[in-house]
């Protein structure tokens, strides 16, 4: 064996064990540390916080995971469950809804938790409301999988999949904050009623500051118009 054929050798070796390595992080990270969340969500949260276990990569891949699975709902869910039209599909619209569901959640939350002695830092309570997206990523994916098999009597199957997703995402949530602003279960359920509070606040001075922008937009490009006929 040449000199060369054995650095060719030599390479493939290091190429394959990097792949490896990185498949194992990956399946460790993204795959079983958030199931040992979902299956011990106080310890998990408490791992997650005190010894800097989550990870932000994670979170914004799980972010973007679920963005991927909503548009590819659109194109490849089952006839039978799927009641979108396709043409109707606004890939920005998909990727802003979900991202801001997050922030505004995430921004919302801490300013509640400021007032009430929450020890989660804005970073930690995004990281977390990211890592709860876990299951509703699997049951968006099993459920693309069985709207593509089953019957119109077998619906059911499908809407318990997505259901059981909606609600481990709200059981790790609960906990999660729990765990990140080391509160007792009354106080956060105190604090998550004042956070969707401020989250409607926050989604309303949104929605006025937007309407704003587009009356100033609409009045100054109708300036513009009249200097260009005028003038110009």
């Amino acid at each position: 064996m040449t000199n060369q054929e054995i650095k060719q050798k030599k390479t493939f070796s290091d190429v394959w064990k990097t792949i490896v390595k990185g498949l194992k992080i990956f399946k460790k990270e993204f795959i079983s540390y958030p199931l040992y969340i979902m299956a011990h969500p106080i310890k998990g949260f408490d791992e997650f916080k005190r010894d800097g276990k989550g990870k932000m990569w994670v979170s914004i891949l799980l972010i973007v995971t679920l963005i991927f699975l909503n548009i590819a709902e659109y194109q490849f869910t089952g006839f039978v469950i799927s009641q979108v039209d396709i043409t109707t599909l606004n890939t920005m619209s998909e990727i802003s809804s979900i991202l801001l569901i997050v922030v505004v959640l995430t921004v919302s939350n801490w300013s509640i938790t400021t007032l009430f002695d929450g020890k989660g830092k804005m970073k930690e309570i995004f990281m977390m409301l990211s890592y709860c997206i876990f299951p509703l990523v699997w049951s968006k994916f099993f459920g693309l999988l069985i709207s593509n098999v089953v019957s119109q009597q077998e619906e059911a199957i499908y809407s318990l999949v997505i259901g059981l997703g909606i609600f481990l995402m709200c059981y790790m949530g609960f906990f999660g904050f729990v765990s990140i602003h080391e509160y007792g279960v009354i106080k956060c359920v105190i604090t998550l009623l004042f956070t969707a509070l401020a989250a409607l606040v926050i989604c309303f001075v949104g929605i006025l500051a937007f309407d704003l922008f587009q009356k100033m937009y609409g009045f100054l490009y109708t300036i513009y118009q009249e200097i260009s006929l005028r003038y110009l």
